[in-house]
């Protein structure tokens, strides 16, 4: 009996030390985040006005730093270039070694190489966002953080620098439908900045990868992404350090707003989600803990239980092609004006985002047979993960809802016809947010849901909270 005593003593002491460690992590994580133009988590959000809607720090130009930040000795910046191969390379072992994985530690994100690019250079990106930390002496690769440009309204406002916010476009102006501007990007990023606070210095004016008159770099805001520290230094502080030299160095470039989503609850969400998932190969995913055998099920039921057709079911139903994006994009951009926060999409992006790549991006649409117009589209893309400690098993093919339309299709038809898309191309299971128009149709199509939520964050932005089915947002 006195041992019994011991032994739930001990583990009630390990708990509490358990934690303490997680109370100080989350301590010193919001002391981080306190000093940053984010809302508080007691700030009540909800209750301001349209008027209160906009930056918490107005935009200062001339008062950003000029010199990069400090790191700790040993350490030094490192842009990462994805388009030399050594490079691309490391910053895939960095991610696949240390990156996000599930709470139980059996899964990790596996990004390959043409999805990182895919992520990281669509049109207007800049290269020095591509910020790496290496060991001096080494020269290891063993921190980053990315980000891209976007443009994004919230609540029907532009998400940007200026006081003079601009207001949420009507699907027949030109910016609703992207269509291609006759100014270069960035004479047009100029104008709708219209206090001039998003000025850059000339060098800052070159938009790598983007295309003259089509608005590929508006400036509105970053997309952050890919914040990774290697484990064996997660105790040197080195995550708040590159957090503010990406901050310092999209300033410069005249831009001052950010998004960025997190499994974590930080100061302060904007939205909060959930992911639900639909098995497409339940036999392996039970094998590998992803999912269990329910209650009173054999194997051979739940196979059949999740069983699709062997063929899409839509008629006309295709893949993208180069020559549907401007009609497309036009559409996609219409269907978004629906939601409380969401981007708005120029021609050019639309073709990176969403043309077909091979193991990356699968977008298809609907033709209708006798006008020959394109009436809907769905996409979705992969983003396998290791499976850690299976010898059976060694990565887990995942399939996750991407943007769509839908003018003539219902939506059920369409989602059905991208989850027997998908298991034809042997992906093992679909995820989708409850985001978009998803939830009505997750449970119809035997999604479960998932474990945690998914929060979406502003910086340097205040607005109420929106919710899950008022985000049009998806983030890599």
């Amino acid at each position: 009996m006195g041992s019994d005593k011991e032994d739930l003593k001990e583990a009630l002491s390990s708990l509490s030390v358990r934690q303490q460690r997680k109370n100080a992590d989350e301590a010193e994580k919001h002391a981080f985040w306190d000093t940053q133009p984010v809302p508080a988590l007691s700030d009540d959000t909800d209750s301001l006005s349209d008027t209160q809607i906009g930056p918490i720090d107005p935009a200062e130009p001339d008062k950003v730093r000029k010199q990069p930040y400090n790191l700790p000795d040993m350490f030094q910046w490192s842009d990462v270039n994805l388009d030399r191969d050594e490079e691309a390379q490391e910053l895939y072992t960095l991610l696949h070694e240390n990156y996000v994985e599930d709470g139980d530690n059996m899964f990790r994100f596996d990004y390959s190489i043409p999805f990182l690019r895919w992520a990281m250079q669509p049109p207007g990106f800049r290269p020095q966002w591509h910020i790496g930390v290496r060991v001096t002496q080494t020269q290891k690769l063993v921190a980053f953080i990315g980000a891209t440009p976007a443009e994004l309204y919230c609540h029907g406002a532009r998400v940007q620098a200026s006081a003079a916010v601009s207001a949420l476009p009507s699907p027949s102006s030109p910016s609703s439908s992207a269509a291609e501007s006759a100014q270069p990007a960035a004479a047009a990023a100029g104008e709708e900045g219209s206090s001039g606070e998003g000025d850059a210095e000339p060098s800052e004016e070159v938009v790598p990868g983007g295309e003259a008159g089509d608005g590929g770099n508006r400036d509105s805001v970053v997309e952050v992404n890919f914040l990774c520290v290697h484990k064996k230094l997660r105790s040197k502080r080195l995550a708040p350090v590159l957090i503010r030299e990406l901050t310092r160095r999209v300033n410069i470039c005249g831009i001052f707003q950010a998004c960025y989503t997190a499994g974590v609850v930080l100061p302060k969400p904007v939205a909060r989600s959930r992911y639900y998932h639909r098995s497409l190969n339940p036999k392996k995913l039970i094998e590998v803990g992803f999912s269990r055998l329910a209650p009173r099920m054999t194997m051979v039921r739940t196979i059949k239980l999740y069983a699709l057709p062997d063929a899409p079911q839509t008629r006309g139903l295709r893949p993208l092609k180069d020559a549907d994006c401007e009609i497309c994009c036009k559409m996609l951009n219409e269907h978004l004006l629906r939601f409380t926060l969401a981007p708005q999409l120029s021609i050019a992006e639309f073709r990176h985002w969403m043309v077909p790549r091979a193991g990356v991006v699968h977008s298809y649409v609907i033709e209708d047979s006798s006008t020959k117009q394109v009436t809907d589209m769905i996409s979705f893309y992969a983003l396998p993960s290791s499976i850690l400690g299976n010898d059976k098993h060694r990565t887990l093919r995942a399939a996750y809802c991407y943007y769509y339309f839908a003018t003539k299709t219902p939506l059920l038809a369409l989602m059905t016809d991208a989850l027997i898309l998908a298991k034809r191309q042997d992906f093992d299971v679909f995820n989708a947010l409850d985001i978009l128009d998803n939830e009505p149709v997750l449970k119809e199509l035997k999604f479960g849901i998932g474990d945690g939520h998914l929060q979406y964050y502003m910086y340097n932005w205040r607005c109420p909270t929106v919710k899950s089915s008022q985000v049009g947002l998806v983030l890599l």
